[in-house]
This record gives structure tokens, sequence and C-alpha cells, in this order.
């Protein structure tokens, strides 16, 4: 692959390697992850596996993963 890039077609990543780690009794819509070769963390959304993925590097979701377990992102849900 050429050029990875936020916002590609996630099928351009490929069909192996995604994870769903957010999966629960939600009727299979959840959010797939995938570790890229050079340490970055792609996501996508299980219900569109042929939309966009979004880019982020290991910090940026160490980051986010740490602020939620914190409850820096339960106003989402309220």
């Amino acid at each position: 692959m050429d050029r990875i890039y936020n916002g590609m077609p996630a099928t351009d990543l490929g069909t192996e390697g995604w994870h769903k780690p957010w999966s629960g009794g939600n009727g299979g819509s959840c959010v797939e992850a995938m570790r890229l070769g050079d340490g970055r963390i792609a996501l996508r959304q299980s219900t569109d596996p042929d939309g966009p993925a979004l880019i982020y590097t290991h910090h940026e979701i160490a980051r986010f993963i740490q602020g939620a377990k914190a409850g820096d992102a339960d106003f989402l849900l309220t």
C-alpha cells in the first residue's frame, strides 16, 4: 500500500486483521479496530466496512482509552 491516510476507504486496508473490541449486545453495530504495521490504529464502523477508516496514532488511542476509563467521555452518554 502506497499511502495510509485518514478517511481512506477501509477496504483499501484489507479484510484481515479487523477486531471488534467494543462489541456487545447491539445487533452487530460496533467499532472495528486494526493495528497497522507502523503502529497506528485504524477504526471503521462494522455496519459500513466499505466506508472510511479513521487513522489514529498509538498515543491518540492510548489517551482516548485512558480518558474514557477516567470518565472524561461520560458526557457523551447523557
